[in-house]
Protein backbone atom coordinates (compact mmCIF):
# COMPACT_ATOMS: atom_id res chain seq x y z
CA UNK A 1 0.00 0.00 0.00
CA UNK A 2 1.37 3.39 -0.96
CA UNK A 3 1.89 5.93 1.80
CA UNK A 4 0.76 9.54 1.59
CA UNK A 5 2.06 12.54 3.48
CA UNK A 6 -0.36 14.69 5.45
CA UNK A 7 0.05 17.98 7.22
CA UNK A 8 -1.84 18.25 10.51
CA UNK A 9 -2.12 20.94 13.13
CA UNK A 10 -1.79 19.91 16.77
CA UNK A 11 -1.17 21.84 19.95
CA UNK A 12 2.32 22.29 21.34
CA UNK A 13 1.35 20.04 24.29
CA UNK A 14 0.23 17.26 21.92
CA UNK A 15 3.44 17.61 19.91
CA UNK A 16 5.51 17.38 23.11
CA UNK A 17 3.53 14.35 24.29
CA UNK A 18 3.99 12.59 20.94
CA UNK A 19 7.71 13.27 21.06
CA UNK A 20 7.99 11.95 24.60
CA UNK A 21 5.89 8.89 23.78
CA UNK A 22 7.86 8.05 20.65
CA UNK A 23 11.20 8.37 22.46
CA UNK A 24 9.97 6.22 25.36
CA UNK A 25 8.82 3.50 22.94
CA UNK A 26 11.74 3.90 20.53
CA UNK A 27 9.50 4.62 17.54
CA UNK A 28 9.09 7.60 15.25
CA UNK A 29 6.35 10.16 15.80
CA UNK A 30 4.87 9.03 12.48
CA UNK A 31 4.73 5.43 13.75
CA UNK A 32 3.08 6.57 16.99
CA UNK A 33 0.42 8.36 14.93
CA UNK A 34 -0.07 5.29 12.69
CA UNK A 35 -0.53 3.11 15.79
CA UNK A 36 -3.03 5.60 17.19
CA UNK A 37 -5.02 5.55 13.95
CA UNK A 38 -5.02 1.74 13.96
CA UNK A 39 -6.39 1.71 17.52
CA UNK A 40 -9.08 4.21 16.59
CA UNK A 41 -10.08 2.18 13.51
CA UNK A 42 -10.29 -0.98 15.63
CA UNK A 43 -12.41 0.73 18.29
CA UNK A 44 -14.78 2.21 15.72
CA UNK A 45 -14.99 -1.11 13.93
CA UNK A 46 -16.34 -2.71 17.09
CA UNK A 47 -18.84 0.07 17.78
CA UNK A 48 -21.77 -1.36 15.74
CA UNK A 49 -21.31 -4.79 17.34
CA UNK A 50 -21.13 -3.32 20.83
CA UNK A 51 -24.21 -1.20 20.15
CA UNK A 52 -26.17 -4.26 19.01
CA UNK A 53 -25.09 -6.26 22.07
CA UNK A 54 -26.10 -3.40 24.37
CA UNK A 55 -29.47 -2.90 22.67
CA UNK A 56 -30.38 -6.60 22.68
CA UNK A 57 -29.11 -7.53 26.14
CA UNK A 58 -31.81 -9.23 28.21
CA UNK A 59 -34.41 -9.70 25.46
CA UNK A 60 -34.23 -13.52 25.46
CA UNK A 61 -37.26 -14.78 27.39
CA UNK A 62 -37.38 -18.52 26.65
CA UNK A 63 -35.36 -19.70 29.65
CA UNK A 64 -31.92 -21.25 29.44
CA UNK A 65 -30.48 -20.29 26.06
CA UNK A 66 -28.00 -23.18 26.00
CA UNK A 67 -30.75 -25.76 26.60
CA UNK A 68 -32.85 -24.16 23.87
CA UNK A 69 -29.90 -24.27 21.46
CA UNK A 70 -29.13 -27.91 22.27
CA UNK A 71 -32.79 -28.79 21.67
CA UNK A 72 -32.69 -27.17 18.24
CA UNK A 73 -29.52 -29.04 17.37
CA UNK A 74 -31.10 -32.34 18.37
CA UNK A 75 -33.96 -31.57 15.97
CA UNK A 76 -31.45 -31.03 13.16
CA UNK A 77 -29.77 -34.35 13.85
CA UNK A 78 -33.06 -36.29 13.83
Amino acid sequence: MASKRMIITISEQEKQWLGDYSRAHNISVAEAIRQGIALLKHAQGLAPYQKTVHETAGIWSKGDGLKYQEGLRREWEA
